[in-house]
């Protein structure tokens, strides 16, 4: 079972992340930062007669992390309403990815790649987080993706998630699947 966390915050060590870490505590998986990934925009050329062309960044760790992994967790802190704008480049590049003639697989991986989502944010974040929640919901739903569960947290300074015990509790649950389906194997 390979799963990987993307982490869409730009800070360091953020609340996000944290949270990741309490999902995925003694689960083998890895972690790509997208802060740390040069990700160009999108440059939509959908109904250009060439179509997309090649984009030379770091992208292809992000396809590469997609066609290995079971799972994928999407970490991202709530930025007025939605997710980081760092984690929306790399989802709005997926519309590329899935129509890359050297990737011609993924598409159907992703038929069988579990997405979690997890999103942390200080401003009532269980409610305004649901719009967030509702357009992961249509990207997974466009990819034919499975979306499992996702985790709203509520921080505001670095190291505050700590003290969201609703979000630590579901995150101790989906510890224990994550585990149970790993045991399973």
């Amino acid at each position: 079972m390979n799963i990987t966390a993307f982490i869409g915050s730009s800070r360091p060590h953020s609340n996000s992340e944290a949270l990741a870490n309490y999902v995925l505590e003694g689960v083998p998986h890895q972690k790509l930062w997208i802060k740390d990934l040069n990700i160009q925009p999108i440059d939509d050329l959908r109904h250009d007669a060439q179509g997309f062309q090649f984009v030379d960044d770091d992208y292809d760790q992000i396809i590469h992390a997609l066609l290995t992994s079971d799972i994928v967790v999407f970490a991202t802190p709530i930025y007025w309403y939605s997710m980081s704008g760092i984690l929306k480049n790399m989802v709005d590049r997926l519309s590329h990815a899935i129509r890359d003639e050297r990737f011609p697989q993924l598409k159907e991986k992703l038929l069988t790649t579990e997405a979690i989502v997890l999103a942390v944010g200080g401003d009532d974040p269980k409610i305004k987080g649901l719009p967030m929640i509702q357009q992961f919901q249509y990207i997974f739903s466009f990819l034919n993706m499975p979306f499992s569960s996702y985790i709203l947290g509520e921080a505001n300074k670095p190291g505050d998630i700590a003290n969201d015990e609703q979000a630590l509790a579901q995150a101790v649950l989906l510890n224990k699947q994550l585990k149970t389906i790993i045991s399973a194997l």
